[in-house]
């Protein structure tokens, strides 16, 4: 067989062998949590639930629900010297996208200072931190894959106003696979 052929003839026998496993997406527990079929959804600026996250305002825009579990995405409004100290997530990676501001990130061990059009990508298992720097809020559009610390922040979101306990709020992100380092 030459190798049109064989191109043509596997890459069919291949699409009948995937497509069974492109229709639905299993977590862990064998729950199916994704298919084609998810709905569309379309998200204005001012949609979305927002929450109070130790200073960190944010408006969560698509959660687990909305995505078949794979992602959760947020805007982050954050005044300036307010930030996350070092953590590593051990569940998901984020991304971070600065829109307006400027954000000082570090992600394992380097350190840069992102402006708006900036980006970082934060994988799993890596430590990072951020800290709004300048004399602006900043605004971030985060993205954290797959889904699920939207039920972290939500609890974070009910700690009482004031500085926060750090050993509550340890306790919490420790529940969510995240620890500080």
């Amino acid at each position: 067989m030459d190798r049109k052929q064989f191109i043509k003839t596997s890459g069919l026998g291949l699409g009948f062998t995937m497509f069974p496993l492109m229709t639905q997406c299993q977590t862990s527990d064998n729950d199916v949590s994704a298919t084609m079929e998810n709905t569309s959804k379309i998200i204005t600026d001012t949609d979305g639930s927002v929450f109070n996250v130790l200073g960190d305002i944010q408006t969560h825009k698509l959660i687990g629900t909305d995505t078949g579990k794979q992602i959760m995405e947020w805007v982050s409004n954050v005044a300036p010297g307010v930030g996350i100290p070092p953590h590593v997530h051990t569940l998901e990676d984020e991304i971070f996208r600065i829109i307006e501001g400027q954000v000082e990130i570090m992600v394992n061990e380097e350190v840069t200072v992102l402006n708006a059009g900036d980006i970082a990508f934060a994988p799993k298992n890596i430590p990072h931190s951020w800290t709004v720097v300048g004399n602006e809020t900043a605004k971030m559009i985060c993205s954290a894959f797959p889904s699920g610390i939207e039920s972290m922040f939500s609890e974070l979101s009910d700690l009482p106003a004031g500085p926060p306990d750090f050993e509550k709020v340890s306790e919490i992100c420790a529940k969510y696979g995240i620890s500080f380092v």
